[in-house]
């Protein structure tokens, strides 16, 4: 179904309620590759023990996996026409998580999210579409902000702005601090998509070569996750509560197996980075910024 432009920006999403605990975090952790060297005292954290760390980047994934993706609420404005993405032919464009406070390992939320853009790049060349969502505890604070942003390459064509979207963040044109690779399991998708992203663009080979992949992709947010850390055993000695917020914009496929090699400057307490496949001599993550807690 099409994109209804201004309708979107106006267009109600049922609030989820969710819960998670250690188990999702532990998961979250192994997802993303972590902790496979039990002996590593730094990382055994994250997947091991009463106080399990948690990775800023989990907060992407939580709300979607526990409560399910957004659905319109039942209360829209009279006349309002619904847009319906074709998810098929939907590709993460951009992430930027913002923690209010820590990340709790347990704990129960309320997730709202809402539409802030939608951009048209033609009838042949899809959509980009902005969403905010924002985390309340139980006890009515803010914990998280997150918005992201949607290439919809099937829904473009529905007369709306082209130009507006928020301006990428510019890495240092010098040499990079620190470059660290990180490489990725072949069975990494499979594993990740325990999490909750169940888009068989990332499991089933037949729909990835009907989305225009030679074979399954890794999630772009397993790719997310992987950058945060690399910024964590970088700049924070693996304590993740100095990030304050990590964004960065999705520049191509990731094929499990890969490995992803991730660029990193330093700025007082901002850390640039980008990150790249050398083997398909393809830049994957692009404008990477962390803003550390002063």
């Amino acid at each position: 179904m099409p994109i209804y432009y201004p309708d979107i920006l106006t267009q109600k999403h049922q609030p989820r309620t969710f819960t998670y605990g250690h188990k999702d975090m532990v998961l979250y952790a192994l997802g993303i590759g972590m902790a496979r060297d039990p002996m590593d005292g730094r990382e055994l954290p994250f997947v091991y023990g009463k106080d399990i760390k948690v990775l800023p980047t989990a907060v992407a994934v939580l709300a979607s996996a526990k409560g399910g993706s957004p659905e319109p609420a039942p209360n829209q404005k009279p006349g309002l026409r619904i847009s319906h993405l074709n998810w098929l032919m939907l590709v993460h464009g951009e992430q930027k998580v913002e923690l209010h406070k820590p990340l709790p390992s347990f704990g129960t939320f309320t997730a709202t999210s809402r539409t802030i853009g939608a951009y048209d790049k033609g009838k042949d060349k899809g959509a980009v579409v902005v969403d905010e969502t924002v985390w309340i505890d139980e006890a009515g604070e803010k914990i998280a902000t997150l918005t992201g942003s949607n290439f919809a390459r099937a829904d473009g064509g529905f007369d709306g702005p082209s130009e507006g979207a928020p301006k990428p963040h510019l890495v240092p044109t010098r040499k990079p601090d620190l470059v660290i690779p990180l490489d990725t399991r072949p069975d990494q998708a499979l594993l990740y998509r325990l999490n909750g992203d169940l888009n068989p663009l990332h499991s089933d080979p037949g729909v990835a070569k009907r989305a225009g992949f030679p074979r399954p992709i890794l999630h772009g947010q397993c790719t997310f996750g992987i950058t945060c850390w690399a910024v964590l055993q970088a700049f924070c000695n693996y304590d993740p509560t100095k990030i304050l917020s990590h964004q960065a914009r999705f520049s191509a496929p990731v094929f499990p197996g890969d490995t992803i090699t991730v660029d990193l400057w330093q700025d007082r307490n901002v850390i640039s980075f980008e990150a790249r496949v050398v083997e398909r001599g393809a830049t994957v993550i692009k404008n990477g910024k962390t803003v550390l807690r002063a």
